[in-house]
């Protein structure tokens, strides 16, 4: 999924291995904080069965700011709200266990990992919480839902 290349603020268009240089860089400028590295993907429908998929990588410095990269992708036949969801879901594990397989390359740095999903106890995805959590927990990663899945309800909502 390499050849998929994300964004960045500064315009660029980076690769995974890329984007986990910039964020060990931004770590590095305050060794001291504490990191949170979160995953989470929003989508929206575009025209009959097609919708767009926006995956977003956050590297956020606790309590002093953050940098985010994401991409954003097309896809098609997804006749349901829950297809588009899993789908989010999917697409947000494949991304972290890419990210993931890069930084594990790099033991000293120390950071927290989420995975955050679009879905909250408000509106229609509440039937699908245990479902996502489950999904996200089965990949052994921390799943976090609204009001805390910035990554996904801010940071990739904001590309869609």
């Amino acid at each position: 999924m390499d050849q998929l290349l994300f964004n960045s603020s500064y315009g660029l268009k980076l690769t995974v291995g890329q984007i986990v240089g910039e964020i060990v860089g931004f770590m590095k400028l305050d060794s001291k904080r504490q990191y949170k590295i979160t995953i989470g993907t929003d989508s929206e429908q575009v025209g009959g069965a097609a919708a767009d998929f926006v995956t977003a990588v956050v590297v956020h410095r606790v309590g002093n700011g953050g940098r985010y990269f994401w991409r954003r992708l097309e896809l098609g036949k997804f006749h349901t709200l829950r297809d588009r969801i899993i789908k989010e879901v999917i697409m947000s594990l494949e991304v972290a266990q890419e990210v993931l397989t890069e930084l594990k390359k790099l033991p000293e740095i120390k950071f927290d990992f989420e995975i955050h999903a679009d879905i909250g106890e408000n509106g229609e995805t509440k039937v699908m919480i245990q479902e996502v959590v489950g999904m996200i927990r089965a990949y052994n990663f921390e799943p976090k839902t609204k009001p805390s899945s910035y990554a996904a309800s801010n940071v990739a909502d904001r590309h869609v």
